[in-house]
């Protein structure tokens, strides 16, 4: 089976531009470069990763595609271009002369209500499809019904939803949660990753069953067709190792056929972003 991690990060830390990284962050408080991560993929058998941006520059997407380059178990990029800018079809071009160019995203999270809404956002994210490229959806719980207007109005793009869309299990929100999952689920051009959960729950206390009524929900919501495994690395570390990530997915998929979990841990990554395998 090959596994790729669809999710993952690499940064030269900087305390003036990594502002998001806080006091509570200090294990994040560092770089973290391909030599820090490929030893921790070959330990667990992964094949291979997708670097997806942390920093909303070009600077960032040209930092991650030269570690593409040079290191060919980074299979792709998902990477940032001002989506509302007049120039964006001429930047997607050029990025997208870069064959590990894969996708694009936008900390929505941090942006205000209606972000997704806007005619200059949904005018640039229109030209992703012109260059086939997808569309990582990083956004909190709350803006869920949101971002389900959102991909209503691009029925033919590729959207991947990142995080599970943060929901909140440390205090076990769910119902709200799962009501608007579920309805984000029924576009069938909507992809889930299986990421970023360790970092919802209480930090280096949680318990595998805290996963449970989650990851059961995107499994029955999305099917084995549109769930992918990410272990957002390095910041899974604020709670919780790499091997304790992938041991939670693991532990869901084990009652799986082996096809389907084959899909979940690599196929599906495969195929929505386009990767050599």
């Amino acid at each position: 089976m090959i596994i790729i991690d669809a999710h993952q990060h690499f940064w030269q830390y900087d305390p003036i531009r990594d502002t998001w990284i806080d006091e509570t962050m200090g294990v994040l408080k560092k770089d973290f470069f391909p030599m820090d991560l490929k030893p921790v993929l070959d330990k667990n058998r992964v094949s291979g990763c997708v670097a997806v941006q942390a920093d909303q520059s070009e600077n960032e997407t040209d930092f991650l595609l030269d570690i593409a380059h040079r290191n060919p178990f980074v299979k792709g990029v998902v990477g940032w271009v001002d989506l509302l800018s007049e120039n964006v079809d001429e930047r997607l071009s050029h990025f997208s002369n870069n064959p590990l160019f894969k996708g694009v995203r936008h900390i929505v999270q941090a942006e205000p209500e209606g972000f997704m809404l806007r005619s200059d956002f949904q005018r640039g994210l229109a030209q992703l499809r012109t260059h086939n490229l997808t569309y990582d959806i990083l956004i909190h719980s709350h803006q869920l019904q949101e971002a389900r207007e959102l991909v209503a109005t691009f029925d033919e793009q590729p959207f991947i939803l990142d995080h599970l869309a943060k929901p909140n299990i440390k205090e076990g929100h769910w119902d709200t949660w799962n009501k608007n999952i579920t309805e984000l689920a029924k576009f069938p051009n909507v992809y889930c990753k299986l990421s970023g959960m360790v970092t919802e729950a209480v930090w280096n206390h949680w318990a595998i069953d805290d996963f449970k009524p989650y990851i059961e929900t995107i499994f029955e919501c999305f099917g084995p067709d549109r769930v992918i495994f990410g272990s957002d690395w390095p910041v899974c570390l604020l709670s919780g190792s790499y091997l304790e990530t992938l041991t939670i997915v693991d532990f869901y998929t084990r009652l799986l056929s082996d096809w389907e979990k084959a899909k979940i841990m690599g196929g599906n990554a495969i195929r929505v972003y386009n990767l050599e395998a």
